[in-house]
């Protein structure tokens, strides 16, 4: 399911037009990256939890290469769902 199919099947149960969806949708995605580019969790009860890990600096390998090198730390913006929204795709 793509951004535009989330938008017209929402559109189709409100009743509300595509435009006003693609606006509210864009200004969520929007939100949820703001908020995580500034280091906070975003909740979203009966969904789920936008997290950040941070990863640690580690070496990793080139196999084809036969060569290392050091992939800095850096974060990792992550997804747990609620118990819910697990429930249901169960």
């Amino acid at each position: 399911m793509t951004k535009a199919d989330i938008v017209s099947h929402i559109s189709e149960k409100t009743g509300i037009g595509k435009v006003a969806i693609t606006m509210v949708v864009d200004s969520l995605m929007e939100t949820i990256k703001e908020n995580m580019a500034q280091g906070e969790n975003v909740y979203m009860r009966g969904f789920g939890t936008f997290g950040i890990v941070e990863r640690k600096e580690k070496v990793a390998r080139n196999i084809t290469k036969g060569t290392s090198m050091v992939v800095p730390a850096h974060k990792v913006p992550k997804f747990k769902p609620s118990k819910e929204f697990l429930s249901v795709v169960k």
